[in-house]
């Protein structure tokens, strides 16, 4: 710039200058941060880096204790709960099995009440006592 122009002023030659100083050399994304990590003293860089590699290697734990405990759990539960649900549906299906025979030989009122007219209580448990 001339010791007598105002500052916001340019003249043509002085863009010309301005485009030149511009010209920059393209950098990968790898360069660039790199670049930036001299503005950090060693030891944030060092902490920064070693807070990642733990979140890293404690996001796998956690991934492989997930998977362990459902598998865990999952195969707990068919093993023990299976067979429950299985003997359910037999004993269901026996009671309807004795429903459908009590109607056949008895008449359709008979598959409601219990066998010969007496009332029929849960599973397991005796009719009662006639008075």
């Amino acid at each position: 710039m001339a010791a007598g122009e105002p500052m916001g002023m340019y003249t043509p030659g002085k863009i010309t200058e301005i485009e030149d100083d511009e010209e920059f050399q393209d950098e990968t994304l790898i360069e660039r941060l790199y670049g930036l990590t001299e503005m950090f003293p060693e030891s944030v860089r060092n902490a920064s880096y070693s807070a990642a590699i733990t979140s890293c290697k404690a996001s796998k734990a956690l991934y492989r204790f997930t998977r362990r405990s459902m598998w865990i759990g999952s195969t707990s539960l068919m093993i023990l709960a299976a067979p429950i649900v299985f003997e359910q549906e037999r004993f269901a299906l026996e009671q309807q099995q004795l429903s459908q025979q009590r109607q056949m030989l008895l008449g359709p009122n008979a598959a409601m009440s219990g066998a010969f007219g007496m009332p029929q209580g849960p599973p397991g448990m005796a009719p009662p006592p006639p008075k």
